[in-house]
């Protein structure tokens, strides 16, 4: 994978518990591009790595700008960035990668954030602002310090709606904004667990192409509404690897990336949750049971690749292109 040098140009605080961080290539010259919607996987001087979206102009190349928002009850990346990270200082990233692509065909854009979920929606909005697309915008945030973009946003008049949790005595009811839809109309959502869970209840009567999510990499991702049911992939399976030749069992408490580890097979990967995408592997024969949060209905159907630090098999024996 691609790996980038970046340096931290500016650091500066958007809302409360919010920086937005600039960073542009180490020694100099042209960034990777980017689409709206994408996002950059870090590896942090603490050892960890994370995933934060790109929020600035798509059509920027001299830089990439992403949000960070402070957990409460983090694992220390959002903590690292808050407390240590300072303009001058380097990090190492990977290309840009999207799991929340704009879709260009849509008839029109509602896009629903709430709180840091609204980074890569900035993105979009900036797109959609720039080509004249049709799009609208609800932000829930739990009070206007909180919001970050607000004054960038407020420019863009009745198109945004801004909800506060303080001010409205309870959180966005984003069932009324999904009622009707416009046809040709996409969702795109991001932000906290009960929010996505509300909207994908929302717009169940939406085709399932036309509603899209970006999960936070972490824990609480487990729990989302979303979460694949259990299936026939519980027990024990084999999987054989056709360029490794390898036959190996995968038991219950494992996942075929584990097993795959302790075999000495290499495979990239990230988050070990099924969000990032990174250890998607190619799958030759047998039935995948899907568990991860970035394949599309349309995909998942497909069953050509699969994530094998969650996904298991439904089959006895599935044959992995490793």
């Amino acid at each position: 994978m691609t790996r980038l040098l970046l340096e931290v140009s500016d650091v500066r605080a958007e809302a409360l518990d919010v920086l937005l961080v600039e960073l542009r290539a180490a020694g100099g010259g042209p960034l990777e591009p980017f689409e709206p919607g994408a996002h950059l996987e870090f590896e942090l001087p603490n050892g960890l790595i994370r995933h934060y979206s790109l929020t600035n102009d798509w059509r920027e190349r001299d830089r990439y700008v992403v949000g960070v928002g402070r957990a409460a009850n983090g694992r220390g990346g959002s903590d690292f960035i808050h407390q240590s990270l300072r303009r001058g200082g380097r990090l190492t990233a990977s290309a840009p990668r999207n799991n929340f692509a704009l879709d260009p065909a849509a008839a029109s854009y509602l896009f629903v954030a709430g709180g840091i979920g609204v980074t890569p929606i900035m993105s979009m909005v900036r797109r959609c602002a720039a080509e004249g697309r049709d799009w609208r915008l609800v932000y829930a945030a739990r009070n206007a310090q909180r919001a970050a973009f607000y004054e960038t946003l407020r420019a863009f008049g009745d198109r945004v709606h801004f909800h506060f949790d303080d001010q409205a005595g309870a959180v966005l009811d984003a069932r009324r904004w999904l009622a009707t839809r416009s046809e040709g109309q996409h969702v795109y959502c991001c932000g906290p667990q009960p929010l996505m869970r509300a909207v994908r209840e929302g717009a169940a009567h939406y085709p399932p192409d036309c509603v899209h999510f970006e999960y936070f990499v972490g824990t609480a991702a487990k729990a989302l509404a979303e979460a694949p049911a259990a299936g026939t992939g519980e027990g024990e399976f084999r999987v054989d690897l056709k360029r490794s030749k390898l036959s190996l069992v995968v038991p219950a408490e494992l996942s075929i990336l584990e097993v795959l580890e302790a075999n000495g097979v290499k495979v990239p990967f990230s988050c070990r949750e099924g969000l990032c995408r990174t250890c998607e592997t190619t799958v030759c024969e047998g039935e995948v049971e899907h568990r991860d949060y970035v394949l599309s209905a349309a995909e998942r159907a497909e069953s050509k690749t699969m994530m094998v630090c969650v996904s298991r098999s439904r089959s006895a024996v599935l044959v992995l292109d490793r």
